[in-house]
């Protein structure tokens, strides 16, 4: 496993981590012995960093980190999320106190003395602009209770925006073959102010993994069903934006990239780690199986600079004027 930095953290993280949405729920039925099974398989493997929310499972998921890295707590990093256990709109949501409520709720779940990265969980834009949740952070980390603090974004107008904010050490953006936008200005300027990337959402809810055909039934406490048209929440979240079949449809034309790399898996998450600006990759799983398969990432051949070209080229020609939702 080889690491990175976390921005100007000052945490050097596994390239491959795990967020944990899907064992915490709404992804289908899960297990929690096989989900256990499976951090303690990263973890094994190198894995120093986990991404999770306190709305995964209502916390379940922030329960089952602290019993995967009890003991390990300084050598295992965690970051969660908070706001959308709220009401996102409003204001009240993002208080000294609201916001130290859910900071104390995290800790106890995550059975920890402090949160290494605390997020703000896609706030709508005015909340970033208005800007006062921001202060709040800063109290919090003076206080100790995080170490650092940093927000999940929607769009990169937001990322933008935040990156503007003096404190704010990392950004979470949805990237991935499908959803390259965020190359073009957001990465060079994370750079330039040492600001980590996360890149969620990267196999597009599964679509990069080649697995499904257009006629594929999600179980109904899938975010895959529920949210495939955005009827839940941000259409950006499930399948990257694409319409379902659109996306089944566009990834059969990806088949190549699985040539020498095993499958299309770890192609696509390869392919992520490929850009300097991304601090680490933060795929999801639900199965050892699943873990196991990310891993391998990390070990296949590198993508030449015609491959990368390509990949652009049928993102700019054939995949972005289907993304449904401001991104």
């Amino acid at each position: 496993m080889k690491y990175r930095k976390l921005g100007n953290t000052g945490l050097n993280v596994s390239e491959l981590s795990f967020g944990t949405w899907a064992i915490g729920g709404s992804w289908g039925k899960t297990s929690d012995e096989e989900a256990l099974n499976g951090l303690s398989r990263a973890m094994d493997a190198g894995v120093n960093f986990f991404d999770t929310a306190d709305v995964y499972g209502d916390g379940h998921s922030e329960e089952l980190l602290a019993k995967a890295t009890k003991g390990k707590e300084d050598k295992i990093h965690v970051a969660t999320k908070f706001c959308r256990a709220g009401d996102i709109h409003d204001l009240q949501t993002y208080s000294e106190q609201s916001v130290t409520d859910y900071c104390d709720a995290s800790l106890k779940r995550l059975e920890r003395e402090q949160i290494d990265l605390f997020q703000i969980h896609c706030p709508p834009f005015e909340i970033l602009k208005e800007g006062s949740v921001f202060e709040v952070l800063d109290k919090l980390q003076a206080q100790g209770k995080i170490r650092n603090y940093g927000v999940s974004v929607e769009t990169v107008e937001e990322a933008l925006f935040c990156l503007e904010q003096p404190n704010v050490s990392t950004l979470q953006v949805i990237f991935n073959i499908f959803r390259q936008k965020p190359m073009d200005e957001l990465f060079p300027k994370a750079l330039e102010k040492g600001v980590g990337i996360l890149a969620r959402v990267p196999l597009a809810s599964g679509l990069l993994t080649g697995k499904f055909n257009s006629n594929h039934q999600f179980e109904s406490d899938d975010h895959r069903n529920f949210n495939r048209d955005g009827d839940a929440f941000n259409v950006g979240e499930t399948f990257a934006g694409l319409p379902f079949e659109k996306g089944v449809e566009l990834s059969r034309q990806l088949e190549w990239i699985a040539t020498d790399r095993g499958n299309m898996t770890r192609a696509s998450l390869k392919w992520i780690l490929e850009h300097e600006a991304i601090s680490t990759v933060i795929p999801g799983f639900k199965t050892v199986k699943q873990v196991e398969d990310n891993l391998e990432a990390v070990k296949v051949p590198d993508f030449t600079d015609k491959e990368m070209q390509r990949l652009m080229d049928f993102y700019n020609n054939e995949i972005h004027q289907h993304i449904r939702g401001a991104y």
